[in-house]
């Protein structure tokens, strides 16, 4: 079963960004990397490499 979990803040006393700052700067690079590649995972897929985009353009000739 999974338990509900529930925090209470006061919103003129909690600063989130600041709460994420210091949990982010707790932690390792190699985990700060670990993180982004999880994320990266999960927007592009398995794959190793990000997707290349080309766009041709063409000129007219004069």
């Amino acid at each position: 079963m999974i338990k509900k979990v529930v925090k209470k803040f006061n919103l003129h006393e909690h600063d989130e960004i600041k709460q994420n700052l210091e949990y982010w700067l707790s932690k390792t690079p190699e985990e700060r990397v670990e993180a982004v590649e999880i994320l990266r995972r999960q927007v592009h897929g398995s794959t190793g490499r990000l997707q290349r985009t080309v766009k041709v353009i063409q000129r007219k000739s004069s």
